[in-house]
């Protein structure tokens, strides 16, 4: 069998001679997880003293997980690979063990499996019980070992979980590291410093530094807030819209539509270095017909260069109205629906904090803000609403800025006199 010969970094070699049967990996960006994932699972596969037995990476798609590992698989593992089969995502070493590359997303296509190793790579966003109802009993036959990687989240987790259990001398069987970007020494402290001064310190914490605090306590700072009469001298209009439910508003009794989430339409005026200008955010708990009317009203009121509306079922109810509110008024504009993935306390965080933190935001002094500052300060309670600070991040999927300064005037060079080129 030809040998295998694979450069590592430092906590790589360190975790790999690790010898309880369980790891859980807390790493930031760019930390070598993926590599260490493949070379872990090649060496895995040619331990596995019995070809009747697999290898399993699993990530939260099948889409995902091909596009993590299966060509550095591959590519590693080419000198004691026999077989690989592309439609089966199978993988089959020279010793007849098989490497099976999987997605949580379809839980069938993991049963049925004895498992001499298995690796969850970003955990936190698979499907639940897809280790505990699937994956662990799999290695009880040949007294399997794994790993689990991810990012960290808020809160209780299984991740989480899995973590401190690592960290307690009662669970002998299990083994826990947290790993930053600044593990990887390949990449250049100052690169990683340059990210820690552009980023929100949220998002620089969980995505380099793998922090499990990031969304603990308040993530707005109540002094990031700056307040200004004078709008940027140059700038581009956007409006977004955070629709709400249009039919509970027009069936809530009064005396419960003040539970029941706002509208909200946002105007910034966006400036040429990309800082914001927020001119108002308007919101209130209307139907469909009277937020059709409101939108039509900032568009011919602010002229905005973009207009967008969070995609969905409210967004479909909402543009008849409004499309024939522009047909009869003569008002046209482009209304973009703006796709929404992902958890909303990441999206709002990563749209806003870094603009807010670094001073990239300035609301207009001549309006009024305590309902803003509510949801602002109160982020991410699941108390508290939070639809005008929705509103305002929804800006950023709207925003096209160029950031090049032209230093000194243009002085164009003529090529040929005769056509002026």
């Amino acid at each position: 069998m030809s040998s295998l010969d694979f450069p590592l970094l430092k906590w790589q070699r360190e975790v790999l001679a690790v010898k309880q049967r369980f790891k859980t990996i807390v790493a930031g960006r760019r930390c070598g997880k993926t590599r260490f994932s493949v070379v872990e699972t090649i060496i895995k596969a040619l331990q596995c003293p019995d070809k009747t037995g697999g290898v399993l990476y699993v990530a939260p798609t099948l889409s995902m997980a091909r596009t993590l590992v299966w060509d550095l698989l591959c590519e590693l593992g080419r000198p004691v690979i026999s077989k690989i089969n592309i439609s089966s995502s199978e993988i089959t070493f020279a010793n007849g063990v098989k490497v099976y590359v999987r997605g949580a997303d379809n839980p069938d296509s993991l049963r049925g499996m004895k498992l001499y190793h298995a690796t969850l790579d970003e955990f936190k966003d698979m499907k639940g019980n897809v280790w505990t109802m699937i994956v662990r009993p799999a290695l009880s036959d040949m007294k399997g070992t794994a790993t689990i990687i991810g990012t960290p989240e808020a809160g209780p987790s299984e991740f989480r979980d899995m973590f401190d259990r690592g960290q307690d001398d009662s669970f002998p069987e299990w083994y826990s590291k947290h790993l930053t970007t600044l593990d990887n020494e390949l990449i250049d402290p100052v690169e990683i410093e340059e990210a820690r001064r552009s980023m929100s310190t949220q998002a620089f914490n969980q995505e380099f530094m793998a922090s499990f605090q990031t969304m603990e306590g308040a993530i707005f700072k109540e002094e990031w807030l700056k307040y200004s009469d004078t709008p940027p001298k140059q700038y581009s209009t956007f409006i977004a819209v955070d629709p709400a439910g249009f039919e509970a508003v027009g069936l809530a009794e009064s005396s419960k539509k003040k539970h029941l989430d706002h509208t909200a339409i946002a105007v910034v005026l966006v400036d040429d270095e990309g800082k914001w200008w927020v001119r108002k955010v308007e919101y209130g708990r209307w139907d469909v017909r009277e937020t059709a009317v409101r939108i039509l009203q900032a568009i011919r009121t602010h002229k905005p260069l973009a207009t967008g509306i969070e995609r969905g079922a409210l967004a479909k109810a909402l543009m008849p109205y409004l499309s024939d509110l522009m047909r009869k008024n003569n008002i046209y504009t482009h209304v973009e629906h703006i796709a929404i993935s992902g958890n909303k306390i990441d999206r709002i965080t990563y749209n806003l904090q870094g603009l807010f933190e670094h001073g990239r935001i300035t609301l207009n002094s001549r309006e009024k803000w305590d309902q803003f500052k509510i949801e602002y300060m109160s982020f991410p309670s699941s108390k508290a609403h939070d639809d005008l600070i929705d509103a305002l991040s929804l800006v950023a999927n709207l925003v096209r800025t160029t950031y090049a300064k032209v230093e000194e005037p243009y002085e164009p060079e003529i090529l040929n006199d005769l056509c002026g080129f």
